[in-house]
């Protein structure tokens, strides 16, 4: 009896193991990100980075667009989305609250058309 329920814990366990979704943990994605100079640059970079899972941020002025390295398995890229977005950067999917965008230097203030 005991090798019968210790035969069925270990069944359990195998299949329960392989339902499980295996997420990339150095995932490379592009995302949009709107900002115009070296300030801005700092600004999403260090939002980036503030969320727990992301390997390596990389915003270019000249394409409006982040290269990340992140871990799959500890965040998503809309939470790299939404942390920069509260730094008061329009996303490609989420935007900055107006309050999170006033609050920018004036040299940072791209164009929210």
């Amino acid at each position: 009896m005991k090798k019968l329920v210790l035969a069925m814990l270990v069944l359990f366990m195998g299949i329960s193991l392989q339902a499980q979704e295996k997420k990339n943990k150095n995932a490379k994605a592009e995302i949009e990100v709107k900002g115009n100079c070296e300030q801005c640059k700092k600004r999403i970079e260090k939002a980036a980075y503030s969320v727990k899972g992301v390997k390596s941020a990389v915003w270019h002025q000249d394409h409006q667009d982040m290269h990340l390295i992140i871990d799959e398995n500890k965040c998503s890229l809309d939470d790299v989305r939404a942390a920069v977005a509260k730094s008061g950067h329009d996303t490609d999917k989420i935007k900055a609250e107006k309050e999170d965008y006033d609050k920018l230097h004036h040299c940072c203030k791209y164009d929210k058309g």
